[in-house]
């Protein structure tokens, strides 16, 4: 289910943009972000780390907190998804064979959603965890979310 804002779009979106927040620090959510640059050709998301100023904007935007990550977050527009919903909304958008696992939606949210928040739980035990945010290459650059120059 979607959060819908109150407010319009969230600071830093434009209109279009669909922009996939994730923790910076943990390597399993890094590699979801390289994941997304490698195969998501048609460059549909933009990325930002949940750490960063722009990502600290939505989260506080949608009234989330912002000092604990515990779910990836997909904004399109003024509605958020989280947790399994924004994972296959995201899949949903990408090439076969990725687009193959919104069949997933046919486990009930609940049981999606639990298994979702075992592995986020967890995910810095299981995975590890950066000692800093990473940044982006060069190349990257243009795929993160960034401040307009204008606000």
């Amino acid at each position: 289910m979607p959060q819908e804002s109150r407010e319009g779009l969230a600071p830093y979106l434009q209109e279009g943009d669909r922009v996939v927040l994730f923790d910076g620090v943990c390597r399993l959510c890094s590699a979801w972000a390289r994941f997304l640059l490698k195969f998501d050709r048609e460059c549909r998301f933009k990325l930002a780390t949940v750490q960063s100023e722009e990502g600290q904007a939505i989260l506080s935007f949608f009234g989330m907190p912002m000092d604990e990550y515990e779910t990836m977050l997909l904004v399109e527009g003024d509605q958020m998804y989280v947790k399994s919903d924004a994972f296959l909304r995201i899949v949903k958008q990408l090439p076969l064979p990725w687009s193959v696992l919104t069949g997933f939606r046919l486990i009930p949210r609940s049981i999606r959603d639990w298994i979702y928040d075992r592995i986020a739980r967890n995910r810095y035990r299981l995975f590890g965890k950066n000692p800093t945010c990473v940044l982006p290459g060069d190349a990257e650059k243009r795929r993160f979310l960034v401040k307009n120059k204008s606000q």
